[in-house]
């Protein structure tokens, strides 16, 4: 029957382009996607054949270039992926929804590379629906229908519609058993069996592969097979510690989800084993390719390159046509079936193993009226929706039994010296956990003997944030900091707590700093009791720009989130590598927030895990992991979790002072003027001194 369907599919679009029965300037639109099917199509029958892995690297270099040349920022102005040129050319409405299907298309590319013919078929005829709707409507005879005929539009609407809701019992179910079932081993079979040595095997996953990955790739081949192991064994060894520090029993899973990018397989299949070895099979799937399975806010999985990241902005609202209540109900329905049908599965999930990669050139996104965005309405319904989802997942793969790790490595793209960070990001994921542990410690023997804490910028950085600290009853046995060394958050560094938000208020500032592949310059947040009271960034002219781009990527859309976490980083090794090299806004957070204080807005550390009692290496229990945001799950688990964590750091370059304000008021200084002063920690200050010197 599917044989069949897509037969018939392939059929009909093979005909499209001979054809003239719509009018202009729809005609060449329905012409260049029909001809990108058709492609697609090419490409199928070459894999079915075997043709294609036979392919020279040039000629497979050539081929990955033709299916995303048109979306590549020197073709992206004059492309129907752009939403203002589709909206100038098409007209508003008509212009969004098949900028849309423009975007729907190109998630065919991964449906290709993984024999996924279903899907491509639901594509295929999704395409089909639209332009007969078109065919129908706005023909090159009959009466002149005006583009923006509401009837018209209307149906178009519920197509899309139709197409998302009938079809979530398989691309949403799907994802679920994606993220749980080691079965679904497309990504893990080449990584298992690829000629590593032949770079051919990254045209395989059917991801954008730029220079980046392929010099990736090339250097990980030239290093030493110890150094890789190495990087495995940190990576595979902090997962491991992450369930020994929280008491949680690693015996009782059987999957570990692997996401990373492309390009550091060598790494990926000597943690396979490792992980195999703890008795953990991989999922490693794919960042979703569909309305229906991407992530609005980040990519979830493995990924190759970015081949415009500013088409992928312009497009992470799609959503917007299709959810509504109705629709979060029938994804919700679809997702909670999945799970049950496969609960076994999703009990063994012992939660994310990440390799994240920084040094990208900072990117920060136009803002087009002329994309889908979100309403109100919408934005409220899929706040709902994401609540509820996560309470889903916690019931299914419990968060109180699931651990995580994350390490992270430059790409190519950070700059000349690129081999050079590398072997010094190796350096600095492998630095020695003991040390920084005990002069963490000391840090935190004076931390908990305060009520707050009070944070100071210099320079041009204006913050003055004073954080107020939980009360310590028994500080023989119990502590409010947690002493985080190399396990779940590689590398080692920070000391780490969950603030009480009733008298934390004041500004937090940062000059420039790069989340989630973003750009945010003099970005200020300010708090009162904790909670978020005002925002504003300078990357826009206009002030509700600039309003706009911080709700959507920090609050993500929240009216307020509390402040769920202050740390202080004391990584100086890392930031004066950064320093050096001239990379400090390239740093990923992992990285940053151990190169000073950080401050995370949304949820706790230890959201959905409260009730796990966690100690620090000297025996002391860690009593500070709610707040009275996170505390409401005891009554309604709807108000206790706003399902986003972002941390922020303040470099110690922009940093005045840090005090510790003692029960009767004096104070007490860790850090002034960037550099620790508290007795016992003087050797934090020892590279930042070697970089002064030799500088």
């Amino acid at each position: 029957m599917m044989a069949e369907r897509y037969e018939l599919a392939a059929e009909r679009i093979r005909q499209i382009p001979e054809e003239e029965s719509v009018r202009l300037p729809f005609h060449m639109y329905f012409q260049e996607m029909s001809e990108f099917l058709l492609m697609l199509l090419s490409l199928d029958e070459e894999m079915e054949k075997g043709d294609y892995e036979k392919r020279s690297m040039e000629e497979l270099k050539a081929w990955n270039h033709k299916l995303y040349e048109d979306i590549l920022p020197e073709n992206y102005e004059t492309s129907y992926g752009n939403p203002a040129y589709a909206v100038k050319t098409l007209g508003k409405e008509n212009g969004q929804i098949l900028s849309f299907l423009y975007a729907e298309l190109r998630g065919g590319i991964p449906y290709i590379f993984e024999r996924k013919k279903e899907y491509f078929t639901i594509l295929m005829e999704l395409f089909i629906e639209i332009y007969n709707c078109f065919e129908t409507c706005l023909g090159m005879a009959g009466e002149d229908v005006p583009s923006d005929d509401k009837g018209m539009l209307r149906e178009l609407k519920d197509i899309v519609y139709w197409y998302a809701s009938d079809y979530c019992d398989v691309f949403v179910a799907d994802r679920v058993l994606e993220q749980i079932d080691p079965g679904m081993d497309f990504a893990a079979r080449i990584i298992r069996t690829a000629d590593l040595a032949d770079l051919r095997y990254l045209y395989r996953f059917g991801e954008y592969i730029s220079e980046s990955e392929l010099r990736t790739a090339k250097h990980l081949r030239e290093l030493d097979a110890a150094v890789i192991q190495k990087m495995a064994d940190v990576y595979t060894e902090g997962y491991r510690i992450g369930f020994v520090n929280t008491g949680k029993d690693l015996s009782k899973k059987s999957v570990v989800n692997i996401r990373y990018v492309l390009g550091f397989e060598p790494v990926i299949r000597r943690a396979i084993g490792n992980f195999e070895k703890l008795g953990l099979k991989p999922v490693i799937y794919r960042t979703g390719s569909s309305v229906l399975t991407r992530n609005r806010q980040a990519k979830t999985g493995y990924f190759g390159g970015t081949p415009n990241p500013q088409y992928e902005y312009d497009h992470r609202d799609d959503q917007g046509l299709i959810f509504n209540k109705r629709f979060a109900e029938r994804k919700l329905e679809v997702m909670r079936h999945a799970y049950e049908a496969n609960k076994e599965l999703a009990a063994g999930f012992a939660g994310p193993a990440v390799v994240e990669v920084f040094g990208e050139r900072p990117f920060t996104p136009q803002v087009k009226e002329e994309a889908i965005h979100l309403s109100k309405k919408q934005e409220e319904a899929l706040l709902s929706f994401t609540s509820k989802s996560g309470q889903m997942m916690n019931e299914y793969m419990k968060g109180e039994e699931r651990s995580f790790t994350i390490v992270s490595y430059p790409i190519p793209e950070i700059g000349p010296d690129y081999e050079e960070i590398f072997d010094e990001i190796i350096r600095i994921n492998t630095l020695d956990s003991e040390a920084y542990g005990s002069v963490q410690q000391t840090l935190i023997d004076v931390l908990d003997a305060g009520e707050a804490v009070h944070i100071t910028g210099r320079g041009e950085n204006r913050t003055d944030l004073t954080v107020k600290l939980h009360e310590l009853r028994n500080p023989e046995k119990e502590t409010i900091f947690e002493n985080c060394v190399a396990d779940v958050n590689i590398p080692v560094g920070e000391v780490f707590t969950t603030p009480v938000l009733e008298g934390t208020s004041g500004k937090l500032h940062v000059t420039k700093v790069y989340l989630g592949g973003l750009q945010y310059l003099d970005l200020e947040i300010d708090f009162e009791d904790g909670m978020v009271a005002d925002y504003n960034c300078g990357n826009f002219q206009k002030k509700e720009d600039c309003r706009k781009y911080v709700s959507d990527n920090i609050l993500h859309n929240h009216k307020t989130l509390p402040l769920g976490e202050f740390a202080i980083g004391t990584n100086t090794t890392a930031y004066v590598t950064a320093r050096k090299f001239g990379i400090e806004d390239k740093l990923p957070i992992l990285i940053a927030e151990k190169t000073g204080p950080h401050f995370a807005v949304g949820d706790t550390c230890y959201s959905w895990s409260e009730e796990i009692r966690v100690y620090n290496p000297n025996g002391k229990e860690i009593i500070a992991k709610d707040n009275s945001v996170s505390i409401q799950r005891k009554e309604d688990v709807g108000k206790a979790y706003v399902n986003c964590h972002t941390d922020i750091t303040i470099p110690y370059e922009e940093l005045g002072s840090i005090q510790v304000i003692q029960r009767d008021g004096r104070r007490i200084s860790l850090i002034e003027d960037g550099r620790f002063v508290l007795p016992g920690t003087e050797i934090l200050n020892e590279p930042l001194d070697k970089y002064q010197e030799n500088n």
